[in-house]
């Protein structure tokens, strides 16, 4: 095993694999091609949730924060987009953008948010690692119902929201936060994976439909060549 490296520095590892002989430096190439690859392809779940919760809570956590530090007061003067989305603190009790069930459903939405997390982690084992579409949608709708959920469990004034209400012209568009916006997004698509894994499994039956009867069906052939003896 002469042709393996002695060194673990980089330049006596390029030194060593400039020794090798032919078939040493193609079966460590070979080696390391496959390692990356493996990584590659068995990973993609992990990092795309890996990257996306994070990321989600992180920004979910620091604007609520910002949001009770600086719009306590009725002329804080914060807003976005020109005043388009106007900044307003408000504890929302129920699900997103204020939708309520009683007048306090704090523990009605707690067990139901656990019942969905329990549903959504089925859907992203048995996603495949190749669907990227429905794992980024999983992993958005995860984070944005934790992020609700720790206002829920820690404390009962509800959920902190400050973007909105946003005038529509016909309507006031609720208030809302960040978690509620990655739910929004990844519900959306979500249901478009569905609907794409729907269209295509119809596209392949109808494909198999029609491939067999373009055979015709053995039986039949056999029928004729009788007739015709």
């Amino acid at each position: 095993m002469r042709w393996l490296p002695t060194s673990f520095s980089v330049i006596s590892l390029l030194d060593d694999l400039a020794r090798m002989d032919p078939a040493g430096c193609s079966a460590i190439f070979r080696h390391l091609k496959f390692s990356i690859k493996s990584g590659f392809e068995v990973r993609p779940k992990i990092s795309i949730f890996a990257f996306t919760f994070p990321a989600i809570i992180a920004l979910d956590f620091v604007t609520k924060r910002w949001a009770l530090a600086e719009l306590t007061r009725p002329d804080h003067g914060h807003e976005l987009l020109g005043g388009l989305v106007p900044l307003t603190l408000a504890f929302n009790k129920g699900a997103a953008f204020g939708i309520r069930v009683t007048e306090d459903s704090r523990w009605f939405f707690v067990p139901v948010t656990i019942l969905a997390l329990v549903l959504l982690a089925v859907l992203y084992k048995e996603a495949s690692k190749k669907d990227i579409l429905r794992i980024s949608a999983i992993s958005l709708v995860v984070s944005g119902a934790l992020g609700n959920l720790y206002d829920r469990v820690r404390w009962d004034r509800g959920v902190v929201d400050f973007l909105g209400p946003v005038d529509l012209g016909f309507w006031d568009f609720p208030i809302f936060n960040v978690a509620d916006m990655a739910i929004t997004c990844g519900a959306a698509l979500l249901a478009i994976s569905f609907w794409l894994e729907d269209r295509n499994e119809r596209q392949m039956a109808a494909a198999k439909e029609s491939d067999s009867a373009g055979r015709g069906d053995p039986r039949d052939s056999e029928s004729d060549g009788g007739v015709r003896q």
